[in-house]
């Protein structure tokens, strides 16, 4: 007995500042999906769990090399060290198999590894508290540790395969969905994650295609799928920026419209949208727009006097007048 004591206490030792067990604190927990996009070579993860900022522990990508969540009692270095191997040339079980190996803590620990050609890894350690299993499929597994009852990673599975033609994110999102429905954690809900990485990529700087977390919410799938939302508006705003710049305003207008429809409320996508029509001459739909804006926040208004000298208004002097009368 004082052995195994001896042995527990060295094991929990070796665990990241937030998975030392500590027994006024939770345990970290979770449910989780690794997924791959045959047709995109994209690769994701999503993870839901009731413990705080879950998105920095359990989920890990590198765009043209892999996915991983790493849960369970996290041992976070998983991530960088799976990458690391991937990237190196290892298939994800070569590389799953390498860190379970030399983990004396491999029996509390939960992996699943994606790697970009889809080949799929998981390992759900014999003391991950129950329910605990995983499922693997083609360009995909699913993951689950200490939830309410057995059917959360069958649920997972089942979305992500009826979703298959949808986008990455959303087959995502409708797994994270289905492991709720069907119980979730037993603890309930806090916080969840949601990750997208391209298939291959020559810029660093964009790794991430998708990085949306809600460190602390009592819904957190439902603010997940809120943010992503407001990721895919701001995408068309960035796509109506860019048109903007090389003075395509016909298409700017199109992508500043469609993150409006998406955010309807956001005063910023509002006045860029009223911008677009006045740069394509149709300044008398603009108007009732600029001066919804400028009543709510008439730091708008401001910003329209600077938008002339830089070319971004392309406005007559009478017409410039008129938007700033309203």
């Amino acid at each position: 007995m004082r052995k195994s004591l001896l042995l527990t206490a060295l094991l929990f030792s070796r665990f990241t500042h937030a998975q030392v067990f500590q027994q006024k604190e939770p345990l970290v927990h979770t449910f989780s999906i690794v997924a791959r996009d045959s047709a995109t070579g994209e690769m994701a993860v999503g993870v839901q769990s009731h413990w705080f900022s879950v998105g920095t522990e359990v989920p890990w990508a590198e765009a043209g090399v892999g996915a991983i969540a790493t849960q369970s009692f996290v041992n976070k270095s998983y991530g960088l060290l799976a990458l690391d191997l991937l990237k190196k040339g290892f298939t994800a079980q070569e590389a799953l198999d390498s860190l379970i190996k030399k983990d004396e803590g491999r029996d509390v620990r939960q992996v699943a590894i994606i790697d970009a050609k889809g080949n799929v890894a998981a390992h759900t350690g014999t003391k991950c508290i129950q329910y605990a299993k995983h499922i693997t499929g083609t360009n995909f597994s699913v993951q689950s540790n200490m939830m309410l009852g057995p059917a959360v990673c069958e649920s997972m599975a089942k979305a992500f395969r009826l979703s298959a033609g949808k986008p990455l994110s959303e087959r995502i999102l409708a797994a994270l969905e289905a492991a709720q429905a069907a119980g979730g954690d037993i603890r309930g809900m806090q916080a969840a994650a949601l990750i997208v990485v391209p298939g291959h990529t020559t810029e660093p700087w964009n790794n991430h295609s998708i990085d949306l977390r809600v460190d602390d919410n009592p819904h957190p799938i439902s603010e997940l799928k809120r943010l992503y939302t407001v990721h895919l508006a701001y995408q068309h705003m960035n796509n109506g920026d860019l048109a903007t710049e090389k003075n395509n305003m016909a298409l700017a207008m199109k992508e500043y419209g469609a993150a409006m429809k998406l955010f309807p409320s956001n005063l910023e996508m509002q006045y860029w949208t009223a911008i677009a029509l006045a740069n394509t001459h149709q300044l008398t739909k603009a108007l009732p727009m600029f001066k919804k804006i400028f009543d709510a926040d008439p730091n708008w208004k401001e910003l329209t006097r600077r938008l002339t000298p830089v070319g971004l208004l392309t406005l007559t002097e009478k017409e410039l007048k008129e938007v700033l009368a309203q």
